[in-house]
């Protein structure tokens, strides 16, 4: 155990400390993370029929987690960093990083007991915290280009509520739609924050490689996933929402081949963003086979949390943490063994039920194990980096 937690590094600075609360990464990596480990096993054994079912039923509750406890915490914890770099202007630290998190744990435990009322107060407070967290530095500097985040924490805020209020009883419509335009609004997130980053990232880290942008395209792929956002909000019908995720489809695969994905294999940091987005055309293509019944609707479903979400997060959460901490921008064997197990979750979760649908209940449980490995080990990993102060001496 102490050679896994020995991560390479520069001499240290002589100044140290606990830094958990420094940055918005360092609390928010270490939650989803530990939260990733802990919460697959417990929905497997739900999923099996071992496990009792809380207050959301079964894959309600599952999917709620996955995305308003697992993803936005890594979406809250690298806008909060990000935030700060684009504005130059703090974002929550501190005692006021640690009541969110603090919130954020609430809104975990209040789903698994039977005080549904405040399970859907937690859930949608945390979301709409982050938003006014952000929009504090977003407006006092003018960051236009970035105010559109703010917008999407407040959706995601109301889709929680309208999930909540379905449960509840106060309204009559159904909970699932509302999770799938929260999941389309994560979609969104992604590709906006692919398309800059991973460009980039292989540009960086690859010398002579020119992954490029078209205008065009860029456009194009990013309305068609608002296009698939607004079909699924208006309930289009199945033949109009299967004709614009093909759309999407295309577009998104169009605009990672221009990223020259193949000549980054060397790279395992770079090609572990490469490998988690071509999951996002994968998941667009499954939902237009969904949406025609050619396939199970599920199988899009976890293409695009398995595949896209785990893997981006998985990289995402190892590039920022080492930029932001000072270290290396070099994945080592243990970070190489977090991408492989997320990715071979998600091609285990899609690929097997796909061509084997009888093997579902051993796709899922064995698509389980080894995500909640790999996220248990980054956790393990990341433990005495996120807690401890940048070893350059900077702050953050």
């Amino acid at each position: 155990m102490a050679s896994l937690q020995n991560i390479e590094e520069p001499p240290r600075s002589p100044k140290q400390g606990f830094a958990l609360l420094a940055l918005g990464f360092r609390p928010f990596y270490m939650l989803a993370s530990v939260f990733a480990a802990l919460s697959i096993p417990l929905w497997a054994l739900q999923f099996s029929g071992l496990l009792a079912h809380p207050y959301l039923s079964g894959p309600l509750w599952h999917a709620h987690e996955m995305l308003f406890g697992f993803t936005l915490a890594v979406i809250v914890g690298f806008l909060f960093t990000a935030g700060r770099n684009w504005t130059n202007l703090p974002t929550p630290t501190g005692w006021k990083l640690g009541a969110l998190a603090a919130l954020w744990i609430v809104a975990r435990i209040l789903v698994l007991t039977p005080y549904a009322a405040a399970a859907a107060v937690a859930n949608v407070a945390f979301p709409l915290a982050a938003a006014g967290s952000l929009a504090i530095p977003f407006f006092k500097t003018k960051n236009r280009r970035n105010y559109f985040f703010v917008g999407l924490l407040v959706l995601l805020a109301a889709a929680a509520a309208c999930i909540h209020l379905s449960q509840l009883g106060v309204v009559e419509a159904p909970a699932w739609p509302a999770v799938q335009v929260a999941l389309d609004i994560v979609l969104f997130i992604l590709c906006v924050m692919g398309g800059r980053v991973i460009p980039m990232f292989t540009n960086n880290g690859i010398p002579g490689l020119n992954a490029s942008k078209k205008p065009a395209l860029e456009k194009l792929a990013l309305g068609a996933v608002l296009a698939v956002l607004a079909a699924d909000i208006l309930a289009l019908q199945e033949s109009a929402l299967a004709a614009i995720t093909l759309l999407a489809a295309a577009a998104h695969l169009g605009r990672w081949m221009l990223w020259q994905p193949v000549r980054t294999l060397r790279v395992p940091l770079v090609w572990v963003l490469h490998l988690a987005y071509l999951w996002i055309p994968i998941h667009l293509a499954l939902r237009a086979a969904g949406a025609l019944s050619w396939v199970a609707p599920s199988l899009a479903t976890h293409a695009l949390t398995v595949g896209a979400i785990g893997g981006l997060i998985i990289g995402m959460m190892t590039r920022t943490a080492r930029g932001h901490t000072g270290r290396p921008l070099r994945a080592d064997r243990y970070e190489i063994a977090c991408y492989a197990l997320v990715a071979c979750a998600a091609l285990v979760r899609v690929a097997v039920p796909l061509f084997a649908p009888a093997q579902l209940v051993h796709a899922t449980l064995g698509s389980a194990a080894l995500w909640s490995t790999g996220f248990a080990l980054y956790a393990i990993r990341y433990w005495p980096v996120l807690s401890k102060p940048r070893i350059d001496g900077r702050p953050g």
